[in-house]
Parts: C-alpha cells; sequence; structure tokens
C-alpha cells in the first residue's frame, strides 16, 4: 500500500481529486480506487517538550536553573491532533512506500518528516520515502507533481537545517524569556517578558525609531539654485552642488546647515557667466516588476489597502486552498520555472474570464515577451505567486481576496508589457567656479506602466510622472549661459517617520540596512532578512499579542513594556546582528557546508556565557 502524507487536510483533498476512483473516507484518511491511501497532518502533531517534560521541578521559574539545555530531545504529541497522529502511526506501520507531501519550504520539509522519525522507520523503509512538491493545488498541477517524486533523501540537509532552527529558537527562547521574567517580577512587573531570537530585533528596530522620533532636533539646512538662460532665450534650473572644500558646513547626508555660506554662493554667481562642462542625454529602460513573493505582496497591500502583513497571509492562504486561484502564497522566489512558459495561454484564459475589469489589459498584452521572471536558475523548492488556470470561484471571494487576486494577476500581466523606456538629461554647469546640475527625465514609451495608470483597473502605483525637458533646443558642452536669477531655499531636517504594516515589513526584508558591520550586512542581504516569508507575519502579530507593539492609527509603535524590555537586554539581543549569523549557518548546513553538531554546541556555549553575564546584571 502507497500511503500518501499531506500538510493539511485541503492538499490531501488536492491529491485525492486526481487519484483513481472510488474513494472511500475512513477515519482521518482516504482510500482511492487501486488501494492506496492519502493521510494529512494538521500542521505540526508534534512539539518541543516544555522544560517540566525534562525535570518536574522545572515548572518552577529560576534563575538557579539557567540556562536549560536538554540533553536528549523530546517531540512531544500535540494533545489538539494526538488522535490524527495515531491514525498517522498506523498507517505509517502498515505502508509498503510513503509519500512526503509537506508544503515546498523548510518548514513544510521538517514537519512531517519529524512525524516519520517518531514512527521509527526501518532503514529500508526510511531510504524508500519519496519526496512530491506541489505549489499549485489545482489537479493538471497535482498530477504532474505526482509524476515527478524525488527522494526523500534529498531534503534531509533542509530538514536538519529547520530543526536545528527549531530547537536553537527553543533554546534561547525559552532561557532568555525566563531570565527577563524573572527580573521583571523582582521589579513588579507581572506579565511574561517574551524573548526571541527575531521578535525582539524587530520590537528594537520599533523601539529605536520611537525614540529617535521622540529625540529629535530639527536642523535648518540650505539649497541653492541658478535660474540660467540659453542663447536661444529659454531658461532652466539647477542645483549648487558643494564642493570638498564645504564639507565642514555639511551633515551626514551633504546637506548645507550654514546660511551664510549659502547667501554667498547665491551672491557670488548672480547676473554671471556659466559654461556647460558636461550634457548627458541617456535613453533608459525600466523593466516591468517581478511577479510577487509573500512578502513583496504583503508590503503592496499594506501600502495600498492598509491590510496587515496576517490580512494579506490569511486571504492568501483562502486564495490558495479554498479557492484554487493563486499558487502557493508562502514564497520567497519572484521568478518562475521556464516550464511554466507552456501555461502562459491558459493563466490569460482564466484571467479573462475572471477579472472582466482587465479584459483590456489582456488584450493589450503581448503574450510572446519573455521577461526576466522565467529563469530556472532562481527557481528552487517554489516559485513566484501567480494566478493558476482555475476560472470558477470568483464570485465567492471576500473584498480582501478579489484585491489581492487581482493585484497578483496585474503584475503577472505586467511580465507581457514592453520595459517603461525614458530619456535622463543631466546639464553640467560651473559658474564663478561652482558646480551646478539641472536633471530631468522624459517618458518615451509608456510600456508595462500603463497597467497602473489605466481607467480599465482599480490599481494604483506610485509612479512618478514623468517631467518635460527643460530645453526644446539642447546645449552643447562649453556653451555660455547666463545666470538670470537665483533661489535660496530654507528648509528644515524632518524626523523619520513611525513604522507602519508596509514600512515594517520592508524593515524585516531589507534589515541590512539597519547593520553597521559590513560582514553582517552582506550575510542579511544575502539571506532572506529577518525572518523568513512564512512567519514575519506572524512575529509582528506575536508582538502585539504580547503587548509589546500597539497601533496609533496606521502607525506601529513600542509600548512602555516592550520599552522596558529593550532597555534592559543587551545589545546582541536587541539587534539582528546575532539573527544573521545564525540563518548564515542554517543556510550551511541546508547545503551540507556546515554540521548541525557544530551549530548547537557553539549555540550552547554562547547562551551559557551570555545567561551568566546577565544573572548578575540589575533590571532597571
Amino acid at each position: 500500500m502507497l500511503l500518501y502524507i499531506a500538510e493539511k487536510p485541503s492538499l490531501a483533498r488536492a491529491i485525492v481529486d486526481v487519484l483513481p476512483k472510488p474513494h472511500q473516507k475512513g477515519e482521518g484518511f482516504i482510500r482511492v480506487g487501486n488501494g492506496d491511501i492519502v493521510s494529512w497532518c494538521i500542521g505540526h502533531l508534534l512539539e518541543q517538550a516544555s522544560p517540566d517534560a525534562y525535570d518536574e521541578r522545572l515548572k518552577k521559574w529560576q534563575l538557579a536553573d539557567l540556562p536549560i539545555i536538554p540533553e536528549k530531545w523530546r517531540l512531544i504529541p500535540k494533545q489538539s491532533t494526538k488522535k490524527q497522529l495515531t491514525v498517522l502511526k498506523k498507517l505509517i506501520s502498515q505502508s509498503d512506500q510513503i509519500v512526503h507531501v509537506g508544503d515546498p519550504d523548510r518548514e513544510g520539509q521538517l514537519l512531517i518528516d519529524e512525524v516519520l522519525n517518531y514512527c521509527q522507520l526501518t532503514p529500508n523503509k526510511r531510504r524508500a520515502v519519496k519526496r512530491c512538491l506541489i505549489s499549485d493545488l489545482n489537479a493538471a498541477a497535482v498530477e504532474k507533481a505526482l509524476k515527478n517524486l524525488r527522494s526523500n533523501l534529498d531534503f534531509v540537509p533542509l530538514s536538519i537545517s529547520a530543526l536545528a532552527r527549531a530547537r536553537a529558537d527553543w533554546l534561547y527562547g525559552i532561557n532568555m524569556s525566563r531570565l527577563y521574567t524573572i527580573k521583571g517580577r523582582q521589579l513588579g512587573y507581572q506579565g511574561v517578558l517574551s524573548v526571541g531570537r527575531v521578535q525582539t530585533p524587530l520590537l528594537g528596530l520599533v523601539v529605536k525609531r520611537d525614540h529617535d522620533i521622540a529625540h529629535f532636533q530639527p536642523k535648518a539646512y540650505y539649497e541653492v539654485y541658478a535660474i540660467l538662460e540659453t542663447k536661444n532665450k529659454e531658461s532652466f534650473r539647477a542645483k549648487w552642488q558643494p564642493s570638498v572644500a564645504c564639507a565642514p558646513y555639511q551633515d551626514e547626508e551633504g546637506r548645507i546647515l550654514s546660511k551664510a555660506l549659502a547667501e554667498n554662493v547665491v551672491k557670488r554667481i548672480q547676473s554671471q557667466p556659466g559654461t556647460i562642462l558636461q550634457v548627458s542625454n541617456k535613453k533608459k529602460a525600466l523593466a516591468p516588476p517581478l511577479p510577487f513573493n509573500l512578502s513583496s505582496l504583503q508590503i503592496e497591500l499594506a501600502r495600498k489597502a492598509g491590510l496587515s502583513a496576517q490580512e494579506v497571509l490569511d486571504s492568501c492562504q483562502a486564495l490558495y486552498e479554498k479557492h484554487k486561484l493563486i499558487t502557493y502564497p508562502r514564497s520567497d522566489s519572484r521568478y518562475l520555472p521556464e516550464e511554466h512558459i507552456n501555461q502562459i495561454t491558459s493563466i490569460k484564459n482564466a484571467l479573462t474570464n475572471n477579472l472582466p475589469e482587465l479584459s483590456v489589459a489582456i488584450e493589450q498584452a503581448n503574450f510572446s515577451l519573455r521577461s526576466k521572471a522565467w529563469d530556472d536558475k532562481k527557481v528552487d523548492a517554489h516559485h513566484a505567486i501567480i494566478p493558476t488556470l482555475r476560472k470558477n470561484g470568483i464570485e465567492r471571494l471576500t473584498a480582501n481576496e478579489r484585491l489581492i487576486y487581482q493585484t497578483i494577476a496585474l503584475h503577472y500581466l505586467a511580465q507581457f508589457y514592453p520595459a517603461y523606456r525614458y530619456a535622463e538629461l543631466q546639464i553640467d554647469v560651473e559658474i564663478a567656479g561652482g558646480k551646478f546640475i539641472a536633471k530631468a527625465t522624459q517618458m518615451l514609451e509608456e510600456g508595462w506602466k500603463v497597467l497602473f495608470n489605466s481607467k480599465n483597473n482599480q490599481e494604483k502605483m506610485d509612479v512618478q510622472a514623468p517631467e518635460a525637458p527643460p530645453l526644446k533646443s539642447m546645449v552643447k558642452k562649453g556653451e555660455i549661459v547666463h545666470c538670470i536669477d537665483t533661489e535660496l531655499l530654507d528648509k528644515q531636517t524632518q524626523p523619520p517617520k513611525s513604522f507602519n504594516d508596509a514600512t515594517l515589513l520592508s524593515a524585516m526584508t531589507g534589515i541590512a540596512r539597519f547593520v553597521k558591520d559590513p560582514e553582517i550586512k552582506k550575510i542579511l542581504r544575502d539571506t532572506d532578512g529577518l525572518g523568513t516569508e512564512a512567519t514575519r507575519a506572524g512575529i509582528i502579530e506575536l508582538l502585539f499579542k504580547r503587548q509589546f507593539l500597539e497601533r496609533n492609527g496606521k502607525q506601529i509603535k513600542a509600548t512602555a513594556a516592550g520599552k522596558l524590555l529593550i532597555a534592559n537586554l543587551p545589545e546582541v539581543a536587541t539587534t539582528p546582528d546575532m539573527t544573521a549569523l545564525w540563518e548564515s549557518q542554517l543556510e550551511q548546513i541546508s547545503n551540507k557546508s556546515r554540521s548541525y553538531n557544530a551549530f548547537m554546541q557553539e549555540l550552547q556555549v554562547f547562551l551559557q556565557q551570555l545567561i551568566e553575564q546577565l544573572r548578575q546584571r540589575s533590571f532597571r
């Protein structure tokens, strides 16, 4: 008997639909016509044992017991799904062959592997386990995936990496949370001060932003513009570029802080001739935006519709599992396998049927074009989120689900539009020994941007309107112009803006820009940032649930408890540096360039040293 184990019931139903009939429903499984069986997990059926499962006295939280490090790790059945685990255990023992059908990501790999490990498969049976990767729940895609099984042994490093992550998070979270909760209670704080490898650096980011806003001191700065006239009596505006000699009067962003210096420049250039040093008129092209991964979709919907990361994820799961209108949503990729080119016509027909408001956009698309989105080298277990071939079910969508489906569809259609083409003009001028630059852009071909400016859809994109070129008759190098007027702009530096859903998600995916150490920056750029596609929404929601973050309209701010926690933690716990190093090492485990044992041993030494240092520190 062949046993398929799906990650969840919805995936199991999609598998059953393409297997031989008749189908006979059992308790926690379905038997198909040829005698094979499809069963399922319900998320994680097993969970890490709590500290008191290792030692009864650890029920009481005491500093003397830290750090807690299990000698032999234990997984225990979750009470809510214990019945399904019993079903699977019996089916696994009866099966001749097993097909692992977890979601195509690190978590999906571990989720079923840990059940197989718990059931103690024989070595021969373990070697025979196959892996099926499904990212689209429509029948044709599921059938194709079932015909392209791989050995589950190919994914052992990925599973070990996921296991290392889970155990490391347990060690760090359990020990640091107990330590800080105990210290907090000594000062009268009655809640749990939860500390986590990812959640706490994210909270630290918000606390720092709030602090920077509260303590911001505005500074005046100045910009000088020359109004220049050509020999043809045409005028254009050029901005002064301070020289190296002006550095003592500038801030770290190059802004001039001395009004006297700016006034002196104005006085010096008034009514003076200028010489054209250089004229650059480059034609450029901007390729269409790639299809979405989960984070980029969450950022777009937060910016456009004010949806939280969790709201977008929940709607995407419904579009994937319930309506089958999009591919696997927890993807970290924005690229597509080249074999998907064969589905273009079918997806086009589905969109024509499902989204009549995009009919003009579909008609004007050139489906023979191929953007850089199709690239096998950039696709692994999963690919970008795109519409499926499904032509029905659109009438049952909620408002949020329809908006998200339409947004995904538009970015897919953008792949079949030409690049946005524009001319970028720059004129460099010397006036009285100072350098001035005029810049402008001119649209040459609207290309894919027509999709996002069209009256035929409700999508609006933050596209800056192109400026008209400053001159009808182009100036040439060496030509003389005259400064007929000047402008001195008196400006004020602005405080940083509070985080909102879009910018907080953007910070998580682009966390490298908040780090100073160049090596850590590189690691964070090469990894997925802070958290993963599958976990970011949950991490943000967890910080709200634990009352470390709160909303003020669209703004996200730290609470008093959140600020208290960050103020008392060592810097290593409140910045993304440690997470970056962990992620780098976990990636090395998944590609077999680092061992699980080395990672865990180093972590335990680090944790013991950290706990010892913090045990003596007073809470403030």
